[in-house]
């Protein structure tokens, strides 16, 4: 294949190890605004937020949808760090491997616009991607749902045949590839479904992926 791939990256644990700190931290400021918005108390939080994220793929799409939440006031309150550099875990080669992997590399999140590029910042790769597409501009629509992939490659005039989505989420890798996209699992699990093209336990092992994928290591183009 002559043209370089579009390489789309999820964030949460796949760029960086989200379980560790940040997801856990996400997760009680979610309850925790639930408690104060709903007056419910903290099982009824918890048993909300789960429930809304299991039904519609997200809490927020739940909260919005049976109590009117502001979108926008959800997502700015639970997404507040005060030692973010502090919590953010990742590989210090990241930055140098990426620079290995030819083509437009595009952070493709559900967390909010100013959150990922937070963690982009701690990380240094602010300058090592060229562009984020958040939930913002999903127009609150997450992975997997297939309107989040439409407006990514609409809004960047993208093909999916050459895409690469590199992720953690096997829900998300299916609905990329029954796109057309190329699949890269970001995972230690045992297995591989059949809609996964290459897997690795880290995001560092993505240079030898390229043939696998059918992309060339020496390919040059927009």
């Amino acid at each position: 294949m002559s043209t370089t791939p579009v390489w789309l990256f999820d964030l949460d644990d796949t760029l960086h190890h989200a379980s560790a700190h940040i997801f856990p931290h996400i997760n009680r400021s979610m309850t925790d605004y639930i408690m104060q918005q709903l007056a419910v108390d903290e099982g009824q939080a918890n048993a909300l937020r789960n429930d809304y994220w299991r039904r519609y793929g997200a809490t927020l799409l739940g909260l919005m949808r049976h109590h009117d939440t502001d979108p926008a006031h959800f997502l700015r309150e639970t997404h507040r760090f005060d030692r973010l550099h502090n919590m953010v875990v990742f590989e210090r080669a990241l930055r140098h491997r990426l620079k290995r992997l030819p083509g437009r590399k595009i952070v493709f999140s559900n967390g909010p616009s100013a959150y990922a590029h937070a963690v982009l910042s701690v990380m240094g790769l602010r300058r090592s991607v060229d562009s984020v597409f958040a939930i913002e501009q999903m127009r609150l629509q997450p992975k997997p749902g297939h309107r989040a992939f439409r407006r990514l490659l609409v809004d960047h005039k993208l093909q999916a045949s050459r895409c690469i989505l590199v992720e953690d989420s096997l829900a998300n890798l299916k609905a990329a590839k029954r796109l057309g996209m190329r699949t890269v699992w970001i995972s230690r699990a045992s297995g591989c479904p059949a809609y996964v093209d290459a897997k690795f336990s880290s995001v560092l092992a993505l240079p030898r992926a390229l043939s696998r994928l059918g992309f060339s290591s020496r390919a040059t183009g927009a």
